[in-house]
């Protein structure tokens, strides 16, 4: 309590005598001039503020200016009773509050959990994203996936914009919860896709394992997912069918099947798979069925097989390909 009634006590322009004095400023001041130079032992407290000051970009000055805030116009009154020394306790005071203000800032700084953030471009996919709590995410195509270094407090955050797939660590105390931009995805342990935007304004999660809660972000529309499962939700609603497309996770698994499948849905699949835009425009190619098997071949040997399937030609211009009759 003593060292505080010191503290205020201390004028304004007895403050920046201080600061200047300890920072090297200033040599001499009117009221040092009868003084002893500060002990060692206030040296180097000065000295751990500044190697504070280096490690966590804290403004000294700043700080300074707050503690000199600090002292009301009535105490000012006093500084003629005050002006004829100024003791080493009362700058080892000042000098000590610093200490603490910037040891404060950095645990503040500490306390923030790092976040990183994962993007990918139209030509790369199947981006491995290890997290810090032993679950696992596979970005897609432009794609973009925000995480903490570290998970902190009762839940597990993330963000996703795009499409990825995930392989959750079971932990029933934090769970895992996704911002998928219009909805939110929550689970305690399970493997499930998500597409933030299914092309109809809807957040699509298709479940493969245990069980997803899906939320809008208003908070009146909810549904639980089971696997095989894809459920769809917008704040207009929501549904969920059985998944049927064989080929919903291509994207992941690099592989398609087909087995009688229309060359409509070959085409569509295509672009969702490897990004290969294919365009026809004979209505007829579209009802044309295919079976085959597609693992991650070269784009150019895909649309080969395809056309010389059907006895078909093909102009490329880019990733896209016009597939017209011979």
């Amino acid at each position: 309590m003593k060292k505080n009634n010191n503290i205020k006590r201390m004028s304004r322009k007895k403050w920046r005598e201080a600061a200047a004095f300890l920072s090297g400023e200033q040599n001499h001041t009117d009221s040092l001039k009868s003084n002893p130079v500060p002990d060692e032992g206030l040296k180097k407290q000065w000295e751990d503020i500044k190697m504070i000051n280096r490690e966590s970009n804290i403004d000294i000055e700043k700080a300074w200016a707050k503690v000199s805030q600090r002292i009301s116009t009535e105490d000012m009154k006093r500084e003629a009773a005050v002006n004829r020394y100024l003791t080493p306790m009362f700058v080892r005071v000042a000098a000590s509050v610093l200490i603490l203000i910037a040891l404060g800032l950095t645990a503040y700084r500490v306390s923030v959990p790092r976040q990183i953030t994962i993007a990918t471009s139209s030509a790369e996919k199947n981006i491995t994203i290890p997290l810090p709590d032993g679950s696992v995410v596979w970005l897609n195509r432009n794609s973009s996936f925000t995480y903490p270094a570290k998970f902190r407090g009762k839940t597990r955050n993330v963000t996703l914009k795009g499409e990825g797939y995930f392989e959750i660590a079971r932990n029933e105390a934090k769970p895992f919860i996704i911002n998928a931009g219009k909805a939110e995805v929550k689970v305690l342990g399970t493997t499930f896709n998500v597409i933030t935007d299914n092309g109809n304004n809807q957040v699509e999660v298709f479940v493969t394992s245990g069980s997803v809660m899906l939320t809008s972000l208003n908070g009146e529309e909810n549904i639980t997912l089971k696997p095989g499962l894809i459920g769809k939700i917008s704040e207009s609603g929501t549904t969920a069918a059985v998944n049927s497309n064989s080929n919903y996770l291509s994207w992941n698994t690099e592989k398609l099947v087909y087995n009688g499948e229309t060359l409509g849905k070959v085409f569509n699949d295509l672009k969702r798979a490897y990004n290969i835009d294919v365009k026809t425009d004979d209505p007829g190619i579209k009802e044309l069925t295919l079976t085959t098997v597609f693992e991650d071949q070269p784009h150019d040997t895909i649309i080969k097989v395809i056309c010389t399937t059907f006895n078909l030609k093909y102009e490329k211009n880019g990733e896209s390909y016009l597939i017209m009759p011979r």
